[in-house]
């Protein structure tokens, strides 16, 4: 008779008998103590005592290599994992590069810092983050932000572009600047302070103060030492419709609107060469600093000036309909 395998719990089912061996059905439970079959052998489990292959159904090795119907031996889960992963990586690299050319173009682009014109505001070296994306819906600058602009003609004629002897660094460079990681040493661009915008009158006379519209401003930001009209006194000057008149912090030491009222706009620059504003410096961490706009631009009339004839036409517009509306109301 073949072996037998009972269950100790009550009520089991009844075994079965096939093929001349009787088993009990997978619900039956563990027995509570061995069975003796006088050989003082416990009953056995088919599985060949404790010399057999190990128990069915165990968990797999994941480092191990699995083996396919065929016998061809398939990587292991790890291995594919980290093959997948060095496939992926070109896409994300890809996909960064491609985020980082739109962000530079549309939204936020880093620019250095060459010279000391905008002390102690920027100093030589300060990388700063220019906000790109507000100009693109047609905001204007404003007075006191510090702004990037091309160069409107004849500013830079006289400065070296500085380059690295190494084509190799050189190469890095360009790549990293045109994907906006890093600033470019190729672009002639210019960083100052928008003093007075379309419509203004700007003046300083002497040693100062600076007015703009007939309002002086309290200059805590210029470079200890210098006088708010610096070598260069000027004024007054009526600044054109769509451009703006910029001056440096370093007053001795900038090359501003001051400079260049010989040259076509009288030394203002167009607003549509305004690449956007500077916001943030944000390298080296030891200089980092927001860049308001000071509250002296914030004086009430300053901007009065630049629209004497507002008050007058605001009333007449309001007035004509109102006239209208009396006249058919009494008919």
């Amino acid at each position: 008779m073949g072996d037998l395998v009972i269950g100790a719990r009550s009520g089991a089912p009844e075994p079965e008998d096939v093929g001349g061996r009787t088993i009990r059905s997978t619900e039956s439970a563990q027995p509570s103590g061995p069975a003796d079959d006088g050989s003082g052998a416990h009953a056995a489990d088919g599985s060949g005592g404790s010399g057999g292959s190990g128990q069915l159904g165990g968990p797999a090795d994941e480092g191990s290599a699995e083996t396919s119907d065929d016998g061809a031996e398939r990587p292991s889960k790890q291995e594919q994992k980290q093959r997948s992963f060095w496939k992926e990586l070109p896409i994300l690299i890809g996909i960064a590069l491609i985020l980082a050319l739109v962000i530079k173009t549309f939204f936020v682009q880093a620019f250095s810092i060459p010279s000391g014109s905008m002390q102690n505001t920027l100093q030589i070296g300060d990388r700063v983050l220019v906000d790109k994306l507000t100009p693109w819906f047609g905001a204007e600058p404003s007075r006191g932000e510090v702004v990037v602009f091309h160069d409107p003609g004849g500013w830079l004629n006289d400065e070296p572009v500085q380059q690295n002897n190494n084509a190799f660094v050189r190469g890095i460079q360009d790549v990293l600047s045109f994907i906006g990681l890093m600033p470019s040493a190729n672009e002639k661009d210019l960083i100052k302070r928008v003093i007075g915008v379309g419509g203004d009158t700007v003046e300083c006379q002497g040693t100062g103060p600076l007015k703009v519209n007939g309002v002086a401003l309290n200059e805590p930001y210029i470079f200890p030492g210098n006088t708010p009209c610096g070598q260069k006194p000027f004024g007054p000057i009526k600044v054109p419709k769509d451009r703006i008149w910029v001056m440096g912090d370093h007053r001795d030491d900038s090359l501003d609107s001051r400079f260049h009222q010989d040259q076509p706009g009288g030394g203002t620059v167009p607003t549509d060469h305004v690449i956007g504003r500077a916001f943030v410096v944000a390298w080296p961490i030891s200089n980092w600093a927001t860049l308001p706009v000071p509250d002296t631009f914030d004086q009430k009339g300053l901007a009065a000036a630049a629209l004497p004839f507002a008050p007058p036409v605001a009333g007449a517009a309001l007035a004509v309909p109102s006239v209208w509306w009396l006249r058919r109301y009494r008919r």
